[in-house]
């Protein structure tokens, strides 16, 4: 799962716990990450146009001290240079960073995922080779049947 302040609030930075790509945690410091405030729509009634509730997360993926080269390659690959999140649905400002962190946690673990499997093929089963056989020949003779009828 994803630790978004570490218990110990936002301004902790970033925090992924161990996961699928990322085998013993990532830190993203708070320094790497830029967070721009502004008027948001939506819900808040008298005060939604007199506070700057909506949060925008930016997190500058080639020059952040977080990732390893080969995460860094990984996450670029996927998501670009920059990964920007942004976050209105809440009327208070503080919940809108921590919903932005989160989605930004979030992109970044699935971008650090590594990419499912290969499907391998297998080859019909015997049995299932037979019944097909049989299958086949008992419409073609039920076609059979529905020719003229002579005498």
């Amino acid at each position: 799962m994803v630790s978004v302040d570490g218990g110990r609030g936002v301004g902790a930075g970033l925090q992924l716990r161990p996961g699928p790509g990322v085998p013993s945690g990532l830190t993203v410091p708070e320094g790497d990450l830029v967070e721009r405030f502004s008027r948001s729509s939506g819900p808040g009634g008298q005060s939604v146009n007199t506070t700057d509730s909506r949060v925008e997360v930016l997190l500058d993926l080639t020059t952040t001290s977080a990732l390893s080269d080969a995460q860094r390659e990984r996450v670029v690959r996927t998501l670009g240079p920059r990964l920007a999140v942004t976050a209105s649905e809440h009327r208070s400002q503080h919940r809108n960073r921590l919903a932005a962190r989160q989605r930004l946690a979030d992109r970044l673990r699935e971008a650090l995922a590594p990419p499912p499997l290969p499907r391998v093929p297998t080859k019909p089963t015997r049995g299932s080779q037979r019944r097909r056989a049989e299958g086949k020949k008992r419409r073609s003779q039920v076609k059979q049947l529905r020719g003229r009828v002579r005498d």
